[in-house]
């Protein structure tokens, strides 16, 4: 019988339990982080912020089937902690009195300028300098003097980042575990004291932002060389090769993070050793998300991949939270994502959300909007999609307001999970971390 057992859950051949149909469904617009909400600055946070998006909403009714609702980023290594939290409790109270569902995304790890004494291992001039911060950022090989002391990253244009985190060192998960300690009981604190039909005002928690190694900050051969030349003479962005699930088409890097995490500690770098460190990751942070008092309807994961599926995705799935996903590639019909398709089957999996969505078509171009809208907030076992940002969408000439509407006023209809005809999904996953 034993053998029957491991055999089944080798080769996969568990049936994935059914999808839930959320019967009521959220549409969320993410604010550009630091346009008219900036974490740093708790005055910007208003219920006028919030109203500017739901008036163009007039059927809104939050017995709605499909929910609007309003996100914002709160990167709490980026900015003054004290200056974080005032921001977050003011959005929440901005959600009260404007009663707007709100989505709220705590990043630790794209953005950490206010933390030197995390990574400053190389400049003594600077505030922070220690060389043991050499363990707290990655390297392109097995040792600290590979440390990174620059990385890029390309989101629509290529701008200079600081190091990426080495994402298992302990002080660096310490700093996590802090800020987190300090900013997700004010979120829990308040949707506890919420009345009962209030509760859909809060749509959810995020945590992870895109998770992976080398695909959000990426590092050029002989990056630290150019740290002291201008910036002018960089190489040219858009040349991250998303396909290259090692290193992006750039220098390797990972090796931190997989050898503090003890999963290798000479050799080449894998595929399963980049995941694996992804998935610990948000395995972590919805750890303590879930400590602190978050149920795991309320919160989601942040992970994704290329369009062929790669295993990345595969991280965004624990038994603490819901799995969350980026979408880009299959926008109008994102039930031809591999990565997100083969995970719906997973057994753990009941409901999910598409946390960072846009479709990759002019914003005039109605009829590509309102069917990629529909589809996706039709999708099996959605319970949220989240659009970035409402500054792309919301402008003259763009029709994504009006279909978005139309979306709305049609309610749900929701699709049957498409059959998974790629490889076996094993069940073999270590989904709680024991």
């Amino acid at each position: 019988m034993n053998r029957i057992l491991i055999y089944c859950l080798l080769i996969g051949c568990f049936e994935a339990a059914a999808l839930e149909q959320p019967a009521q469904r959220t549409l969320v617009f993410m604010r550009t982080q630091g346009d008219v909400l900036d974490e740093g600055h708790p005055d910007t946070f208003t219920a006028d912020a919030l109203k500017e998006v739901a008036r163009h909403f007039p059927e809104y009714d939050d017995g709605n089937e499909i929910n609007i609702g309003v996100g914002c980023i709160f990167s709490y290594l980026r900015y003054d902690l004290k200056a974080v939290e005032e921001s977050l409790r003011r959005f929440l109270a901005a959600s009260e009195k404007a009663d707007i569902p709100v989505w709220i995304k705590l990043d630790g790890e794209q953005w950490w300028d206010a933390r030197p004494d995390l990574w400053n291992w190389w400049d003594p001039s600077k505030p922070g300098y220690d060389p043991e911060n050499a363990k707290n950022v990655e390297w392109t090989h097995w040792s600290p003097e590979h440390a990174l002391k620059i990385a890029w990253r390309d989101w629509g244009r290529q701008l200079r980042v600081l190091p990426p985190p080495n994402l298992m060192s302990p002080a660096y998960r310490q700093a996590c575990h802090k800020a987190m300690e300090r900013l997700v009981p004010i979120i829990a604190k308040w949707y506890s004291d919420l009345p009962e039909k209030k509760k859909g005002l809060l749509v959810g928690l995020n945590v992870g932002w895109e998770s992976g190694i080398g695909t959000s900050s990426y590092y050029f051969p002989n990056g630290n060389e150019l740290l002291v030349q201008p910036e002018a003479g960089d190489p040219p962005g858009g040349a991250l090769v998303i396909d290259d699930v090692l290193s992006r088409g750039q220098q390797q890097i990972g090796y931190a993070a997989v050898l503090t995490a003890g999963i290798r500690t000479t050799g080449d770098i894998t595929e399963n050793d980049l995941v694996e460190v992804i998935r610990r990751h948000l395995l972590d942070l919805s750890k303590k998300a879930r400590e602190l008092g978050i149920p795991k309807d309320r919160l989601y994961t942040h992970s994704f991949g290329n369009a062929k599926g790669e295993r990345l995705y595969d991280a965004a799935v624990n038994d603490l939270a819901l799995p969350g996903w980026s979408e880009y590639w299959n926008s109008t019909d994102i039930m031809k994502n591999k990565g997100v398709l083969r995970n719906l089957h997973r057994p753990q999996v009941e409901q999910w959300g598409s946390v960072e969505w846009l479709l990759l078509y002019p914003v005039t171009d109605a009829q590509k909007w309102y069917t990629a809208i529909k589809r996706t907030m039709n999708a099996p076992g959605l319970k949220m999609m989240c659009i970035y940002n409402w500054e792309i969408v919301d402008k003259p000439g763009s029709e994504v307001i009006r279909v978005a509407n139309r979306v709305i006023a049609e309610g749900l209809d929701p699709e049957p999970l498409p059959e998974w005809t790629g490889k076996p999904i094993s069940s073999l996953y270590d989904m709680d971390g024991k």
